[in-house]
């Protein structure tokens, strides 16, 4: 991400800043932007010139498709600031490759890398004050890209905007975290767009989520939508099992998302000693190692959390209290090490930090 060439950028800057009156000790996840947004237009059948504009309201029609159709996709992403004001990204290509991947299987436009990596890059770089040091804060950046034109059509989109919003984040969830397991609702089927990070998929959640969250839980296990005998994703991260000293986590497919930190934490286990086992997992099989005292930990995992540990789950009317380990935990091992590669306390043996270098 060295020599970035924004001659194809146009950059407004804001008149003023909103920096000065953010408490940044009490950031509600989401709710606070930066001063600025990134924004490129597809029209025509090509992307037009990105622009940076101040971040303000934007106009569009009742009619546009996304209202209607539901073409939107999004990535999460996050860039990390170290104690000498470095500001790096954490493996950005796997963001650009998987919203790209997503864009194709809701028939839109794929969106240029040199636009996406100039417009990031130069984003970061006008709001960098934003990114607060220390671990546990972050800039968290949202790409998104969804179907403009104005037309109640059953049919693709011929205009889309592409954009990428940035927000301070301290930790995403607090305190405990309880679930339910599926058993009616799905979260995403075979031959669907689970794998892809479609609006629409995390829309579905929030009903059956709720009835979760009226019984006391925090979030759904899903599991698949032929059976409901496998364990699929938890909320809206993947999810990890211990049983014994081996961590388990159920393959990628069309129905679950090629999470970033998913992946980051299976290679991140193999280095440090820890058996990991990619596979399907029965709800069963959980059930049992619950009962028989070798189920140690559930943990989810994605950008926005990192790692959520699970301290119970709820199956057939019956919750399981999941026992408490002070010490030495794998979901606390392996955030600590996630967290410190992200902001550069420790070596990155497989080049994933990315820096964002200081605008000349």
């Amino acid at each position: 991400m060295s020599n970035i060439n924004t001659s194809n950028l146009h950059v407004e800057k804001a008149k003023t800043s909103k920096l000065a009156d953010v408490n940044f000790e009490d950031l509600a996840f989401g709710k606070t932007f930066t001063d600025h947004m990134f924004m490129c237009d597809f029209v025509n059948g090509e992307w037009q010139q990105p622009q940076i504009k101040p971040y303000q309201p934007m106009q569009m029609e009742p009619s546009a498709r996304v209202f209607h159709y539901g073409q939107a996709v999004f990535e999460g992403m996050k860039a990390y600031k170290d104690d000498h004001d470095d500001v790096f990204l954490f493996r950005p290509e796997e963001n650009f490759k998987r919203i790209n991947k997503s864009c194709a299987r809701l028939a839109m436009p794929e969106f240029p890398e040199n636009y996406f990596f100039e417009g990031l890059t130069t984003l970061l770089n006008l709001d960098r004050d934003w990114i607060k040091p220390g671990v546990g804060n972050s800039l968290y950046l949202r790409p998104f890209a969804i179907a403009t034109d104005p037309a109640i059509a059953a049919a693709p989109g011929e205009s889309y905007r592409f954009m990428i919003i940035c927000a301070p984040a301290k930790a995403y969830y607090k305190g405990t975290v309880k679930v339910l397991i599926a058993e009616e609702f799905s979260r995403s089927a075979n031959g669907g767009v689970g794998f892809a990070k479609a609006a629409g998929n995390y829309a579905a959640q929030f009903y059956p989520t709720s009835l979760a969250q009226q019984k006391g839980y925090q979030q759904v296990i899903w599991t698949d939508a032929d059976t409901h005998t496998y364990l699929e994703e938890a909320g809206t991260m993947n999810v990890f099992f211990r049983i014994n000293d081996t961590l388990i986590t159920a393959p990628i497919s069309d129905r679950i998302l090629d999470g970033v930190t998913r992946k980051s934490l299976i290679q991140l286990a193999k280095d440090n000693g820890i058996a990991c086992e990619v596979r399907q997992i029965k709800v069963s099989e959980i059930v049992e190692a619950s009962k028989n005292g070798s189920l140690k930990e559930i943990f989810g995992a994605g950008t926005a959390a990192v790692i959520s540990p699970i301290e119970g789950f709820e199956y057939q009317n019956t919750y399981r209290e999941l026992p408490e380990i002070n010490d030495h935990s794998y979901s606390s091992v392996l955030k600590q090490k996630m967290l410190e590669i992200q902001h550069n306390l420790a070596e990155d043996l497989h080049n994933w930090r990315h820096e964002v270098e200081v605008a000349k």
